[in-house]
């Protein structure tokens, strides 16, 4: 039986007072987020690659406050720092050429970020590996790409699940779907930003996905969601309803194969991730008997 867990890209909204708060301001926000969603996505480790330096790595203290502010069942999707999977370092205005990273697909670092976040042993439910687009410069091909990646999979200590999220389109094929199997690893269906539909590359692969996916739901324009909402995620400002409809099939359809699913869902995609989930448990929560449903207030 294959389990859905639905929540949100991270957690700390004081506008979603209401919708998941009791209240705003000096309130353990993950304690009661954790009381409504079974699963949330951390990505504030992800920015770690600021200089040269050594790379930033999540806080004792941190990771400490985070497991001890959710129930046992709960289960963190974790985005990977991006000092391990950015090639190079994001071109500053006025730069010629760009840096290389030499911590790209470092496996000293990630054993330290293991190390950081083993606390939370019991609460992962998957770690995702974001790679930005990847142009001819930081690397040549998509063979370059899984050659480096495979290597680093086959060496490093797979003490939980991995999930990648490749940024160019053309990779999304037969080959890399083959190749998540040859390494026990996920997918992250990335909707949004430049990406084609994740039901059209569902519906291209579905023969190759293995048993557990991510669904990370983003806008596509973030300023201009931004401007609409104004800093208020407590309203659906760009509705999806059709798009949604679609994903939610797709969701069944995994489901029904048995597949695991992690739906990740940004205030970006609508303008309130709550609302959105609202919308979509209403949709597939036909047999909540297979569904890790929020828990009710």
């Amino acid at each position: 039986m294959s389990s859905l867990y639905i929540g949100t890209c991270s957690w700390k909204y004081p506008s979603w007072k209401g919708l998941v708060y009791s209240a705003a301001g000096n309130i353990n926000y993950l304690a009661e987020y954790s009381q409504k969603y079974k699963t949330v996505e951390v990505d504030q480790w992800f920015w770690s690659l600021f200089s040269e330096n050594a790379p930033a790595l999540p806080k004792e203290d941190t990771v400490k406050e985070y497991i001890d502010s959710v129930p046992t069942d709960f289960l963190f999707t974790i985005k990977v720092p991006n000092s391990i999977t950015l090639t190079h370092f994001y071109k500053k205005k006025g730069d010629k050429e760009l840096t290389p990273n030499r911590h790209f697909l470092s496996l000293e670092l990630f054993g330290q970020f293991l190390d950081r976040i083993n606390p939370m042993a019991s609460s992962i439910g998957m770690l995702m590996l974001q790679f930005e687009y990847l142009n001819k410069q930081k690397m040549k091909s998509e063979d370059e790409f899984l050659e480096q990646l495979g290597n680093f999979l086959k060496k490093v200590p797979r003490k939980y699940p991995i999930a990648i999220e490749p940024r160019n389109p053309n990779y999304l094929n037969v080959r890399y779907f083959d190749f998540l199997s040859a390494h026990d690893c996920s997918h992250v269906f990335l909707q949004g930003y430049y990406m084609p539909s994740i039901v059209e590359v569902y519906t291209k692969n579905k023969d190759f996905i293995g048993k557990t996916v991510v669904i990370r739901l983003h806008g596509t324009e973030r300023g201009a969601i931004e401007e609409k909402a104004g800093d208020k995620w407590n309203e659906i400002v760009e509705p999806k309803d059709g798009e949604i409809d679609s994903i939610a099939d797709m969701i069944r359809e995994l489901k029904s194969k048995g597949v695991n699913i992690f739906l990740n869902i940004n205030n970006h995609y609508e303008g309130s991730a709550p609302l959105t989930i609202k919308k979509i448990e209403k949709i597939i929560f036909d047999d909540s008997s297979q569904i890790a449903k929020p828990k009710q207030d």
